[in-house]
């Protein structure tokens, strides 16, 4: 087949990819368009020919789409941070909803009846809703530049200022870039491993109060104390200046040793009526007021009761622990990463939470060693990373027969995967829903609740020396 790539065509656009990006049909094959909408006609040209589908770069818009808006952002397109500032939210919603739908019909098996009345819960707020903040540190004609990567590079896109960020993190910025001039500060490269600041990473509360981290290459930072200066008088509410020192080569943007400068290592923030400490390693939903919503509907999906014990896999900082505490009789978190677990820890004390307790360990070894033991909850959460469940976890969780499994998911595909995977196992898929956690963005959240369809959930009493192997699993 003779290649088409440098073509022009003229294409109507039907629908869309996971990403987000218009689908067209040309001679039976899909032609993907980024930057265009559903049931637009445009001009394309061809720059990518593979087997089963072709590349086109947006050239024309002929006729537009009613939902198609202009984008207030200078730097869209470029940078690749958001997806959808060339449509409005109404259409973003509908096309997050049906990728959620198709995957669970396509991929999971689920039946189309069932998912016709599922629902994507919107944001409130579409702009400034991050609570985390990570700017690269580059440097464009001899001068310090913050910003993010061009997608699929490491090509930092210089900008003073992002609509999805909150403010304090911008401030931060302009005041790292001045110090970084003033004082001849080396930026690190990547390729040489040369250079000293990487990257600035922003937490902020709901209260307005911000943690600052700098990371560096090295261990330590000329002229630290303009530096904290100058951020304490652009922040005046920040509570800590922290340097990271991540001598590892590559782009992991946390790692090593951290070191506070000035204030406190933590940062305190309400979430769900709760109050939570975190370090700058730890996990934390960066859209405050989509994770209320969130939780809020996995709490009804789990339904809990004051005699209940409940498993929450990948517990993080325990936010969803707590949560479930409110409720439950008794609740179990598991999470690998020890500082994540030791702030749960903390955050279960300030919120005087005695009902929970929390595990440092794997979620595979968690619930192997919890169903070996015989603890039988009546809910198990899970909150996996993109890739999803392993087949032991799925294993594991229904070899412990709970009556239901909530599972909150930030992947469509690897949700549908699992849920056929737990579906082999008995568990079928009653209710599901979206949830827009990250307006702008193709990402989108999904919170389902899975039944067993033949066994009646049989009650086992929870011993708290259930929980003596924790010692043994960190």
């Amino acid at each position: 087949m003779k290649s088409l790539k440098n073509q022009e065509f003229t294409l109507r656009i039907e629908q869309y990819t996971s990403e987000g990006m218009g689908v067209a049909r040309l001679d039976g094959r899909a032609v993907f368009v980024r930057g265009a909408v559903r049931g637009e006609l445009v001009r394309v040209k061809i720059i990518g020919d593979k087997k089963n589908v072709l590349y086109g770069l947006l050239l024309e818009v002929l006729e537009p789409s009613p939902h198609r808006i202009e984008s207030a952002c200078p730097v869209y397109g470029k940078c690749g941070g958001c997806d959808f500032l060339h449509m409005d939210y109404e259409e973003e919603l509908a096309m997050k909803l049906r990728r959620v739908a198709d995957a669970l019909e396509r991929i999971g098996g689920v039946d189309s009846q069932l998912l016709a009345d599922m629902e994507i819960l919107g944001a409130r707020q579409t702009d400034r809703y991050r609570n985390k903040t990570i700017y690269a540190v580059g440097s464009s004609e001899g001068r310090a530049v913050t910003g993010f990567f061009r997608r699929r590079s490491h090509q930092v896109i210089p900008t003073n200022g992002c609509l999805i960020q909150q403010e304090e993190a911008d401030a931060a910025a302009a005041v790292l870039r001045a110090w970084i001039d003033r004082y001849k500060i080396p930026v690190y490269d990547e390729e040489t491993g040369e250079g000293l600041i990487r990257h600035l990473y922003v937490r902020t509360s709901r209260a307005g109060r911000s943690l600052v981290t700098v990371v560096a290459a090295g261990g330590g930072l000329p002229h630290a104390e303009e530096l904290i200066s100058a951020m304490r008088q652009a922040l005046p509410q920040m509570t800590g200046l922290i340097l990271n020192e991540n001598r590892t080569r590559g782009n992991t943007v946390l790692a090593g040793e951290f070191r506070t400068l000035w204030g406190e290592e933590t940062l305190e923030d309400e979430l769900c009526g709760l109050t939570f400490r975190l370090s700058a390693q730890s996990f934390y939903q960066v859209n405050r007021d989509q994770a209320e919503v969130l939780y809020g509907r996995a709490l009804e999906l789990a339904g809990l009761g004051p005699e209940d014990l409940a498993l929450d896999l990948y517990c993080g900082t325990g936010t969803i622990s707590l949560c479930l505490a409110k409720k439950a009789g008794r609740v179990i978190g598991a999470e690998i990463v020890p500082e994540a677990v030791e702030d749960a820890r903390k955050n279960a004390a300030e919120n005087d939470i005695s009902n929970a307790e929390f595990i440092c360990a794997d979620a595979s070894q968690a619930a192997h060693e919890l169903q070996t033991r015989g603890v039988r909850p009546r809910v198990i959460v899970v909150d996996p990373p993109r890739k999803g469940l392993a087949e032991d976890v799925i294993g594991s969780i229904c070899g412990m027969e709970p009556e239901r499994v909530v599972y909150v998911s930030c992947d469509p595909g690897t949700l549908a995967r699992d849920v056929k995977r737990f579906a082999e196992r008995g568990y079928a898929l009653r209710e599901a829903c979206a949830v827009d956690m990250f307006p702008r963005t193709r990402h989108v959240e999904t919170v389902c609740c899975l039944y067993h369809q033949k066994k009646d959930f049989i009650s086992v009493p929870y011993e708290p020396k259930d929980a003596d192997y924790m010692n043994q699993l960190k």
